[in-house]
Order: structure tokens, then sequence, then C-alpha cells
């Protein structure tokens, strides 16, 4: 198979900042423009999103990759330089009735003491929310089919990811992010699944909440809603085991137990390395403003939040400690000027937030520009910029606009998986505004076709918006 060893999008549509422009290096695998020559029926869909990479045992990968607004999920082949060879769509929009995969997460023997498998949030649109289990080398002809895993709970899922297999030696952990997006008070709730090793069914359920479950003012200790926790204090907080599982009951359920309501839970990861370090979990709540409710930011974060999570030593349903570590509503903070926080990718030392703007830069004159990654530094709290979209330079080119911005997403640590003498990560971008309706003179391929795989879903449901996938290298873990 011939790989496509450049994409027809420069690279320049990303800037690495600060000192990462020149210790790093980012290079476009692939946008919905370009043709695979050894495939040139498979068409890169609508919003990329949640990823990850597994090997053939051949020297070849199988890159899988959620597309969120075509519902479904695609299967890239790369070569041993991350370069796509063929692609498929393993997840249809038929299997998922058409509900939304956002982020999602792989399970291995390595990491996790069983798999492969990947797992895909169902977040939005269809009526099929909740938490996909997906076997990486199915066949294609199953397409049609996908199977959710209900003994996790319907939520409006970002994601679902399985902590690591030496976190709690007999036992499988898996947490799931609710993206709730409720206008009057918070109800994005974190939730736990506990089972045996390797058993995703029959487990039981729990849901966080804090040991001072009452409200209070922002920064005031209280733990029913997210705002009454400060930047960097540790609290005290523990897990209620709930047992509705629909998506309303199980929420109802979650608030009658009061359980802590977070804005908008996006995506989560661990920490890489020891034990210990297993049990450091990492989520964003991605916030939300409404001018018609300004009270509702006394409860909720408005610009968004990054939190740590440790877990029990000996018991992952024993109380553990939650840290508000990146706090985007902190005028004068480490996090004044992020905003929307959505996707996170954690390693041993760093964690990478992934920007997905949700329309309220105007009202913080310390944000500017376009969709930013972040870096945290797990050891210091340091916090700096990494990469911006440039779209600026797009537009120039008819790439979308300087108006709609383009979400950051997808990034995964694959240095280990391709074993890579230099760290190397992959990601990559919802280009909102590059699509037929904007932009209709760029948003085809050089052969004519518009920008969906019938495979994944009909033209007439489609977005018919672009996405590209880049490599990074040179980002220190």
């Amino acid at each position: 198979m011939v790989p496509l060893t450049s994409s027809v999008v420069p690279d320049d549509v990303f800037e690495l900042k600060g000192s990462f422009a020149s210790s790093a290096n980012l290079k476009m695998i692939l946008s919905s423009a370009d043709i695979l020559a050894s495939d040139s029926t498979f068409v890169y869909g609508s919003y990329m999103d949640g990823a990850a990479l597994y090997p053939y045992g051949d020297g070849t990968y199988a890159f899988i990759n959620n597309l969120e607004a075509d519902y479904s999920i695609a299967r890239i082949r790369m070569n041993s330089n991350l370069e796509p060879m063929e692609g498929d769509y393993i997840v249809n929009s038929t299997a998922t009735a058409f509900t939304a995969m956002c982020s999602g997460s792989s399970v291995t023997v390595e990491e996790h003491g069983f798999g492969p498998l990947y797992l895909s949030g169902g977040e939005w649109g269809g009526n099929a929310k909740g938490v996909y289990k997906v076997n990486p080398f199915r066949a294609v002809e199953n397409r049609v089919e996908a199977e959710r895993l209900p003994a996790m709970g319907e939520w409006s899922t970002e994601n679902a990811v399985v902590i690591g297999k030496d976190a709690y030696p007999s036992q499988t952990v898996v947490f799931m992010g609710d993206d709730d997006s409720n206008n009057t008070y918070p109800q994005a709730h974190f939730g736990m699944y506990v089972g045996s090793r390797g058993d995703l069914y029959g487990g039981k359920l729990y849901v966080l909440r804090g040991k001072n479950p009452v409200e209070s003012a922002p920064g005031a200790g209280g733990q029913l809603f997210e705002m009454g926790m400060a930047e960097d204090i540790e609290y005290d907080v523990e897990w209620v085991e709930v047992t509705e599982r629909t998506l309303a009951e199980l929420n109802q359920e979650a608030i009658d137990s009061s359980a802590i309501g977070f804005q908008r839970i996006e995506d989560i990861d661990w920490r890489k390395g020891s034990a210990q370090a297993n049990r450091e979990v990492y989520f964003n709540a991605t916030g939300r403003i409404r001018g018609d409710n300004p009270d509702l930011n006394l409860r909720g974060t408005g610009f968004g939040r990054v939190y740590k999570l440790e877990l029990n030593p000996d018991n992952p349903t024993g109380d553990a400690k939650l840290t508000v570590v990146v706090d985007g509503d902190l005028e004068g903070g480490k996090g004044d000027g992020m905003h929307s926080p959505d996707n996170i990718l954690v390693t041993e030392n760093y964690a990478y937030i992934q920007e997905d703007p949700n329309g309220y830069a105007s009202l913080n004159a310390d944000i500017s520009g376009f969709a930013k990654l972040w870096q945290l530094d797990l050891n210091t709290g340091a916090f700096v910029e990494v990469m911006e979209c440039n779209q600026t330079v797009a537009a120039g080119l008819g790439l979308g606009t300087t108006t709609d911005m383009w979400e950051i997403t997808g990034l995964i640590d694959v240095t280990d998986v391709i074993g890579a003498s230099e760290p190397t990560f992959m990601g990559g971008a919802q280009v909102h505004g590059w699509n037929f309706s904007t932009t209709p003179e760029t948003a085809v391929r050089a052969d004519g076709l518009k920008f969906v795989d019938p495979t994944a879903i009909d033209e007439s449901s489609a977005t018919l918006e672009g996405s590209f996938l880049f490599k990074v290298t040179g980002l220190p873990r």
C-alpha cells in the first residue's frame, strides 16, 4: 500500500508557542481534503474527536478515531511513520442511532490487564447515550451494530476511561464524564464503575459526593456545586452507590444523593507511572455562561476548570481527595486566559489540556486568539501555552474562517505504542467553518467528493465539515 506522505493542508495552520517552537515539531498527517492513493474511496469525516492507536503486529497500526458529527468511528491503517494508507468505518451512524461519538480511550493488556478494546462516549444527538465498547479489529461488515455497556449507566457521556491495572491489582475501575449542560443548576456528575479485573458488566456504579454537600458562596467550601471549591485547596470527597442506569433516572438519583454538580464534565485521563500515579485522575469541566441566568456561575464554572482526583490507596470506593488545579474563572490566576477546556491527556509528568471555545472569549479580556493547547506540570503546577490554531493562515487558504472557532482534540501519546525514540503524540482539530455551506469552493476533495463517507453516514444527514489530524514530536512526557 502507498502511504500518504504529505497532506494538502500545510503544517502552519497550527503554531507552536514559546520554547515549544524550537523544541517540538508538528506535521500534518491527514485532512478531509486528502485522498489516499491506496484507498481513494475513504473520506475522513466531520468533527474528529477521541482516538487510540493499536499495533496490528505487522509493523502497521490501527488508528481508531471518533467522527463526532458523523456519529461514527473510523479505523485508519498507519505505517511506522504514522502515515495513513487505508481507512474504513467500523461503527456507523446506524449503529449509534445518530448518537455523537465524542472522546474515546484505549484498553490494552499492557496497561489495563485485558483488551484490546476501545471505549467511546455517546454524548448527544440520538437516544443511545452511554458507553460504547468496540473491538478495534472488528470486521467492517459489522459497522451497523454497536454494543453499549449498561452497567456503566447512561450519561451525556463525553468519555469512559479505565485507569491503569496497577492502581488496584484485582479490580477494573472506569470513570465516566457527564457533559450535562443544564441552564439552571449544574447537573453534570462524575461517575465511577468498579468491577473485578476485566469485568465491564457485573460491577457497581457510583457518583462523587463532597464530604460537605451543601451550597455555599464561591470558594467558601460547600460541595453541592463545584464553585464552592477554590483552586489549590484539597477537599475530602466520597463515593455513593447508585442503582439507576437510564439517563433521566440516573441523573435524578445523583441529584438526590447530593453528588457534586459540575458544569459540563468533559474528558478524563489518569497519570501514568507507579501504582500511586495510576490512582491520580484528572478531568475537565468545560463550563457554561448564560446571560439570562447570572446565578448559574455561582454554582458552576463559566470559563472552565481542571480537577485532580486522588483515589483511596486501598479501595477505589474509599474516601478520596479532590483539588481544582486550574481555575479559568479565577481572575489573575494561572488559568486566567484559558477557557473551555475539553479533552485532556495525562502522561507521567504533564497534563495537556485542549480547548473547545464555547463562545465566551469576549467576556474575559485575558482570552486572546484561537483554540489553544496548554501544558500543566503535575509536579510544579506551572501552566503554559503549547500551541494555538492559526486560523488566520488557514482562512487565507480558504480553510474555514476566522470567526468559527476550531476545537483542538483527540491528543494521545503514542510513544510507547510505536516504540519511538522521542516523545510522539497524535491529535487533531475540528475545523469549524470549513464546510460545504460556508466554504463550498474548498470543502471538497480534488476528486469532487464532499467531506462525507457514505459508509459512515448518508450525505443528507452529514455536516460536510473538515477535520485535521497531526503528529507532534518533542513534547515532554
